[in-house]
């Protein structure tokens, strides 16, 4: 067959034209890109929404195998360590999905047959109304073995498997621990505490734990009076004074719960049972208006709706932002990039957006929602109540917009 329109020029301008034609599918498509109604339109907040949920759907069932696997086997892998899990239901399951107990347990420094015995010796301590309860065996038998560098990713599975297999609330998810567990909530809460709705600490040591991290999380301490090894009970005073003090500066944030048992030591003969109810009472706000984040030794990459590319994190940098209406202000930030993930939960997106920093504004004017920033911080959280469909970048006093 003849090619009609090469034969219907004359020999020397078929090739061109020719070429011509293989580039008007290209060219089209690049005209409709730049045309201002499609380039400036974005997303609505209705598709961002139908997309948000569709694309974590797709994100769920890409982790199902592995979840299923945890369950068979009740092991869950990273890397070198393996961390055992037992697990139980407790109650009918809610309409909203069930709450969700981690419930750490003490030893550590000890060989493992007294970790074992401490593992199986948690399963029986804190009776739970509805929920499903999770007593994880720590992967090691160090003296640290709920806050080293593993733990974190470690718990992050755990809470999104139990997503998955168990239809656990994120929003009702609760951590707890006694003796060296209680070590681990110290560190541990902090430093993921948009991760929970409650925690509580039961007969543990504060190490360097930065209260300042606990603003939206609600954190209760049980402590005997006369627990003195390594002054556990004077330091638990002390950390509470510092909740109070926080508190006092700033009284919508540190909800926080404090019990001291004077004729107790180390083993509080199961009055700090009364966690259980305390957390139960409290559900994770995964968009709080106001953050403060400061960086611990072991590193995150996110903090409720603030978060930033690993590259660039250090220890001790801090964070201080709030919203109010379609305003972010900024009161401190000493981190070299720090994220600020929005979506139509937290402000309208649809109007104009300003971000202030010491008096100054950074940044005013209209951003888009788009997909590539759902999909990217889908993979960033893993977490059905924290997506985001705009980003705004912030270096030193500059704010970028990023698409991607």
């Amino acid at each position: 067959m003849k090619n009609y329109i090469t034969e219907t020029f004359p020999p020397g301008k078929r090739l061109f034209f020719s070429h011509w034609v293989k580039l008007v599918p290209l060219v089209c498509i690049l005209f409709i890109l730049a045309t201002p109604s499609f380039a400036q339109k974005g997303l609505s907040r209705v598709e961002a929404e139908k997309l948000a949920g569709k694309e974590w759907t797709i994100e769920k069932n890409k982790l199902r195998p592995a979840a299923e696997k945890v369950w068979s086997e009740g092991v869950i892998h990273l890397g070198k360590y393996n961390m055992a899990i037992a697990y139980r239901a407790f109650g009918e399951k809610p309409a909203d999905g069930r709450s969700l107990y981690i419930s750490l347990h003490g030893g550590g420094n000890a060989p493992p047959k007294v970790n074992d015995q401490q593992w199986e010796n948690q399963r029986t301590l804190y009776p739970i109304k509805e929920g499903f309860c999770i007593v994880p065996r720590a992967p090691t038998n160090t003296w640290n073995l709920w806050h080293e560098d593993h733990i974190d990713n470690l718990l992050d599975s755990l809470i999104r498997y139990a997503v998955i297999m168990e239809d656990v609330n994120p929003n009702k998810v609760y951590i707890l621990g006694y003796s060296a567990g209680g070590d681990g909530v110290f560190q541990l809460a902090p430093r993921m505490a948009d991760r929970f709705a409650a925690a509580s600490m039961m007969a543990g040591h504060p190490g360097d734990a930065n209260a300042l991290n606990l603003r939206n999380l609600p954190f209760a301490i049980y402590m005997g009076g006369k627990d003195t090894a390594y002054s556990r009970n004077t330091l638990a005073i002390a950390f509470n004074q510092r909740l109070d003090s926080l508190q006092r500066l700033d009284p919508k944030g540190f909800i926080h719960d404090f019990h001291l048992y004077p004729d107790k030591a180390h083993w509080m003969d199961r009055r700090d049972t009364i966690a259980i109810p305390w957390m139960a009472s409290f559900t994770r706000n995964p968009l709080p208006q106001k953050v403060s984040w400061v960086q611990d030794n072991r590193l995150q990459h996110r903090f409720y709706w603030l978060s930033a590319p690993v590259e660039t994190l250090r220890e001790g940098a801090a964070a201080e932002l709030s919203i109010k209406g379609n305003q972010i202000k900024v009161t401190k930030n000493t981190f070299k990039v720090l994220n600020i993930n929005l979506n139509d939960k937290m402000m309208d997106l649809d109007q104009k957006i300003t971000v202030l920093q010491n008096g100054r504004t950074l940044f005013r004017g209209k951003v888009r929602r788009n997909l590539k920033t759902i999909k990217r911080t889908i993979q960033e959280y893993q977490d059905g109540q924290m997506i985001f469909s705009v980003k705004l970048v912030l270096t030193g006093d500059q704010v970028t917009v990023k698409n991607a």
